[in-house]
């Protein structure tokens, strides 16, 4: 019977990744889309738009208790949600192409947790200096007061910027100079503080601490790119044919036999998941390029051709090997699966704008009340009674006219309104009781029910609206 006591651990211990800094054509690129992302993120729910004197002036807003999201000018009601869904197809089918056609180019360039991330090692690096010096202060076992010092300053950095990152996700739920009053006052609602409090912590200890555990371990993507990719896919890639055997050595007498790579490390030394790209395709590489950057810089020092590390094709190892020249780069990103995404994603978007663009202002539901389904009045009269939701999509209270188009005995009237016009308040749907009457006798007796059209009109802009019902009980 064997020990267990012997039996190994499959658990390994998480050994912080410090990236070294470095700069470069793909490093100024991921500043760039950094500093767009979260310029939009914190900045978006405080930019301004006019809709009227009665509805909210943030150009962003999910107005969940008004059942509302306003998008600059476009306002989604609830029973358009179909908008919702299509954006998120787009999304998706955004996702597929873009892997299709240069690997994880998401997740190594605007997914949140890399974006997040980014700043996080940014904010480590102005605090406890580039990667040698961090790893120094992380190998040191003595907790002095110059350690204490730079960890407690990183993490209230840090708890900053998370605070910042929960402060302006519920931001997007309620008008934000308002609700940051009432934050700052204690007099908001305790789920935006619960809110802010689980995103601050959520941000913290992803872009602090798991960092690249997140995508390894929590995100699906890496394990669903496979099927997005083949073997005409850009991706980043190690040419070992140019490459190998690598050496440092470079003025010894088998110096001639060596390959390009001069084994520097300056490629793993600046991956943010730790990987050395030379090893071949891995799941864990996010396509960050920044590995192209140190090698491209190398390669510049030592005199040798840019390129040994770099977006590349598996079908192009073939030619590279034999000396050829690669195939074009649009040829690898226009192929007949690119080309379907994009057809089906444009072909999502324009079904989308066409649906915005032919919606109407006003909206009526006609929902007739089948207990019971008529009354006989006293005298003889038929009644049917119906509920007509009108929705206003106006930023002003408009007037409503209700009319009815079929049989010409049959009368309508409003619950509680004289006439049969009712206000609607401004971007509200308001449900109005409507009856429809027919004297006694005005019908065969075996017309048990009527085909009729209701038609309401904005009286100020003279736009129409229509639904088909039936009157019932004509036969009685």
């Amino acid at each position: 019977m064997s020990d267990s006591s012997q039996t190994p651990s499959l658990y390994a211990a998480r050994e912080p990744i410090f990236p070294r800094r470095v700069s470069g054509k793909f490093r100024t690129l991921k500043w760039v889309i950094m500093a767009v992302t979260l310029g939009i993120y914190y900045l978006l729910p405080w930019i301004r738009w006019d809709r009227g004197p009665e509805l909210s002036d943030q150009a962003v807003l999910l107005d969940l208790a008004g059942r509302r999201f306003y998008f600059f000018w476009i306002e989604i009601w609830p029973h358009e949600f179909y908008f919702v869904a299509g954006l998120l197809i787009m999304a998706g089918l955004g996702l597929f192409l873009f892997t299709s056609a240069l690997g994880r180019v998401w997740c190594g360039y605007a997914c949140p947790q890399t974006v997040w991330t980014d700043l996080f090692i940014l904010v480590e690096r102005w605090i406890e200096g580039d990667r040698n010096a961090r790893l120094r202060l992380h190998r040191q076992k003595k907790l002095d007061f110059k350690k204490i010092r730079l960890r407690l300053t990183k993490w209230v950095a840090w708890l900053f910027i998370g605070l910042a990152t929960g402060g302006a996700w519920v931001f997007y739920f309620a008008d934000a100079p308002t609700l940051l009053q009432d934050l700052v006052t204690g007099q908001a609602h305790p789920a935006a503080y619960t809110t802010m409090a689980i995103l601050t912590f959520t941000t913290f200890f992803f872009g602090g601490f798991a960092r690249e555990q997140i995508c390894i371990y929590a995100c699906p993507w890496p394990r669903i790119q496979a099927a997005m990719m083949d073997e005409d896919t850009l991706t980043v890639g190690y040419r070992d044919w140019r490459g190998e055997p690598r050496g440092k050595h470079r003025k010894s007498e088998e110096a001639e036999n060596l390959g390009d790579c001069i084994d520097c490390m300056a490629c793993v030394n600046v991956c943010p998941m730790g990987i050395d790209i030379r090893k071949g395709q891995q799941m864990e590489c996010i396509t960050c390029a920044l590995c192209i950057d140190a090698c491209d810089d190398i390669m510049d020092k030592v005199g040798k051709p840019r390129g040994l590390i770099d977006y590349m094709a598996l079908s192009d190892e073939t030619n590279e090997r034999a000396g050829k020249t690669p195939r074009p780069v649009w040829k690898h990103v226009l192929r007949p699966r690119t080309v379907m995404y994009t057809l089906l994603w444009g072909g999502v978007g324009l079904a989308l704008v066409f649906a915005l663009f032919i919606r109407a202002d006003i909206n009526m539901t006609v929902a007739p009340v089948r207990n019971p389904t008529f009354v006989t009045l006293s005298d003889g009269t038929i009644r049917n009674t119906y509920d007509v939701r009108l929705s206003n999509k106006n930023g002003e209270a408009r007037m409503f006219e209700l009319s009815l188009v079929g049989d010409q005995s049959l009368a309508v009237s409003l619950e509680g309104e004289e006439g049969v016009t009712v206000e609607v308040p401004a971007d509200t749907a308001s449900l109005q009781r409507v009856y429809v009457t027919a004297p006694r006798g005005t019908a065969p007796a075996e017309a048990d029910t009527t085909a009729l059209r209701l038609w309401v009109e904005d009286l100020s802009s003279g736009e129409r609206a229509y639904r088909d019902t039936t009157f019932n009980g004509r036969g009685n």
